[in-house]
């Protein structure tokens, strides 16, 4: 029987070096897309997939993640005064129950797997979803949705996965492909920045995971793979014998907020559909457009 999904896992310790001297005082996870932080719109992909219990692994200087989802009494009295019931519905909107967000520390930078395994204790005996905020990801319904539909399917291990081109798959991890299970595939093998010709297929691994309790011995007995780091994905490898892996090609668009260019593609995207300014930023956008085009310029 399918135990369900009811905790999320989001490793938020980075430093954010690739954002200074912004990422100086405030996390990254916090940078705004719009109106709203990368970290908000990950818990609200995991909110709307059904999960009601938020674990954030964190690292020094991230006091504000854990401030950002609580309550601020002294903003919504002041808001309250003045009127501004609107503005308070805003806040109460994404903001998790008492009791749904819980707070672990990973000391050392020793990687994604180390991180998940920093979180063992808080998930327990159950299965879990792993969200990369970093990796934001634009969909209807949320990547997050896809995935629990397929493993309310199939059970098991779930991984979203995205094709890249062939040249540009010694980034990322990248898995092997079986047989087709309804919208979803069979993993059959997974390795980690494999050089273009012996990577099994152009396939990677793109930040959200449905797994079983049963990675965390095979990350406490992980070595340290490619960068020093403990990796997760060497750790799935070796579950990989045991357990059924499957692969999901989700519907949507994946926008890295840890690199420049992803993140300032994340906020034209999110910019342009939001319901207060989304038509007067396209406007604006095809004037400023316009404007380099014209031939004074």
């Amino acid at each position: 029987m399918k135990m369900p999904i009811r905790k999320a896992v989001f490793p938020v310790a980075g430093l954010g070096t690739r954002f200074l001297p912004a990422t100086k005082a405030l996390p990254k996870e916090m940078l705004p897309i719009v109106d709203r932080p990368v970290m908000e719109l990950a818990v609200a992909e995991a909110r709307e997939a059904g999960i009601d219990h938020f674990i954030f692994v964190t690292g020094r200087n991230k006091s504000a993640i854990e401030d950002h989802f609580d309550r601020q009494y002294e903003l919504e009295d002041t808001l309250r005064q003045r009127g501004k019931l609107a503005e308070i519905d805003l806040l109460e909107k994404d903001l998790p129950a008492p009791g749904q967000t819980s707070f672990t520390r990973q000391q050392q930078p020793l990687g994604l797997g180390h991180a998940v395994w920093c979180a063992r204790t808080l998930v327990g005996n159950e299965p879990f979803a792993l969200l990369l905020p970093d990796m934001l990801i634009h969909g209807k319904p949320g990547c997050l949705k896809q995935m629990m539909d397929i493993y309310d399917e199939t059970g098991g291990n779930i991984i979203a996965v995205e094709e890249v081109p062939t040249h540009q798959v010694h980034r990322y991890g990248v898995v092997g492909v079986g047989r087709k299970s309804g919208k979803a595939f069979e993993i059959t093998s997974m390795i980690e920045k494999p050089k273009p010709d012996v990577a099994p297929s152009n396939l990677i691994i793109s930040g959200r995971y449905i797994l079983q309790p049963q990675i965390f011995p095979k990350i406490e007995r992980q070595e340290r793979g490619a960068g020093g780091e403990i990796q997760l994905t060497d750790a799935m490898i070796q579950l990989l014998p045991e357990q059924p892996f499957y692969g999901l090609q989700f519907a949507g668009t994946t926008y890295d907020c840890g690199d420049k260019l992803g993140f300032l593609m994340a906020n034209v995207v999110y910019g342009l559909e939001h319901p207060g300014i989304g038509a007067s930023f396209a406007k604006a956008l095809r004037d400023y457009l316009d404007s380099l085009a014209s031939p004074s310029n």
